[in-house]
């Protein structure tokens, strides 16, 4: 259009092009289809709010992309980080000497310490021998074996039944209501949960009142306990070792040479003279962990045993090795200080050499604690949190342009009912 030419904007209101403009008594509508005229022509209105939209956002955009690769990009070394020294580089002073060159890798491990059992290992306890002290009570239904001397004559007339109960010379169980039958002819005794030298006298001591000066003699002819220490055993949280109806043992804290005399002293309550055999069958107190960033959405963590031989190549091939979102050049192993206060280990991995070169410097021994972590891509980091920052936007540019063209629809139609 050019100037002087006569635009008309609706059936009430015309206006020229070179007008000069009320700056009161125009709505939003007028005004806009003003503007659209003197651009040269009358655009769809969602393009024209877009575009102005976008001309607002760009400068913020810019501005929030900018603060976001800053905090993804980092070109300062490992630093060694603790609660009392933080933005340091990595060397052997801050550890007593124990720099990276000193810890141990693949071709330079150490032994562990001697371990020290705790919740939720499983050791396997067994013991050599199962036999009863001489002091354990004899329990409700088990058998005795007892026999007498010079007890009632038998005559040459009697039946094999009545010469019989007038013998004592076989098994005996006790009874449920804890009494040891030896016939009619010879009556009852209590004998449960007594021990056996206290049976002989209670059995010799009952048969004089029928006898003259009878020899008794009570034995146990199967001197084994009923149930065999033998297998796995969890430790429970508690920090005991249950076994089974011997009671249980507080082993927590304890070497296994120490949990072992722990056992045997608490055994010999039962078993006569105990021989224990212990080891660890499920290191499960002793772990490490291996940590991958998802770059910007979360981290995952794994929790993995440690045996005492592993290495950082073992770790990653215990997760199925690196996610895809993984920054090889990223990868360190932080092992916590022994003190407290002291500052926290941090030993760079270069994964390329470990896994291309076959080098083994950096391919260190994982101790129980460490934690191995896998940093992502700083692209990844990035692309994920400016998604999470332009979602809202492009949510609001979505609904106004749904709304705009719901509008026009509508628009569109009551044109044509008014046609």
């Amino acid at each position: 259009m050019t100037g002087g030419k006569i635009v008309k904007i609706d059936t009430s209101m015309t206006v020229a092009h070179d007008a000069k403009l009320p700056r009161d008594g125009l709505t939003f509508g007028q005004a806009y289809y003003l503007w659209a005229t003197m651009e040269g022509s009358m655009r769809p209105s969602h393009q024209v709010c877009m575009e102005s939209f976008w001309r607002l956002l760009t400068p913020t955009v810019v501005w929030l992309a900018a603060f976001s690769l800053s905090g993804c990009v980092s070109t300062s070394p490992t630093v060694c980080h603790s609660s009392g020294i933080f933005g340091q580089p990595c060397s052997g002073e801050m550890y007593g000497g124990a720099g990276q060159n000193d810890a141990p890798c693949e071709l330079r491990k150490v032994s562990l310490p001697e371990y020290v059992v705790e919740p939720p290992d499983v050791l396997l306890i067994e013991t050599v021998n199962n036999i009863r002290p001489a002091t354990a009570p004899v329990h409700v239904g088990e058998a005795l074996l007892v026999q007498v001397n010079r007890t009632i004559p038998l005559s040459q007339t009697e039946e094999s039944v009545a010469a019989q109960f007038k013998t004592i010379n076989g098994m005996y169980t006790i009874g449920a209501d804890g009494y040891l039958n030896l016939g009619p002819e010879y009556g009852k005794v209590l004998v449960a949960d007594l021990s056996m030298e206290v049976i002989q006298q209670r059995v010799d001591s009952h048969l004089r009142q029928v006898l003259t000066n009878p020899q008794v003699l009570v034995t146990l002819p199967v001197p084994q306990n009923k149930q065999f220490v033998a297998g796995p055993h969890l430790v429970r949280p508690d920090g005991t070792v249950g076994l089974g109806v011997y009671g249980g043992v507080y082993v927590s804290g304890l070497t296994l040479q120490q949990a072992r005399t722990q056992i045997e002293q608490h055994l010999s309550q039962y078993i006569y003279r105990p021989e224990v055999s212990i080891d660890v069958l499920a290191y499960n107190s002793k772990v490490y962990y291996v940590i991958t960033d998802g770059g910007g959405a979360g981290e995952q963590v794994y929790r993995i045993p440690a045996t005492g031989n592993e290495t950082v190549l073992d770790a990653i091939a215990g997760i199925n090795g690196l996610p895809t979102v993984a920054s090889k050049g990223s990868i360190w192993l932080a092992r916590p200080s022994p003190n407290q206060c002291g500052p926290d280990q941090v030993l760079t991995v270069d994964w390329d050499a470990i896994a291309q070169g076959a080098q083994a410097g950096t391919n260190y021994q994982v101790l129980p604690g460490d934690r191995i972590y896998v940093k992502a891509l700083p692209l990844v980091t990035f692309d994920t949190k400016f998604a999470r920052l332009t979602a809202p936007i492009e949510r609001l540019l979505g609904l106004t342009i749904l709304g705009n063209g719901t509008v026009q629809s509508l628009q569109g139609q009551n044109l044509n009912q008014n046609n």
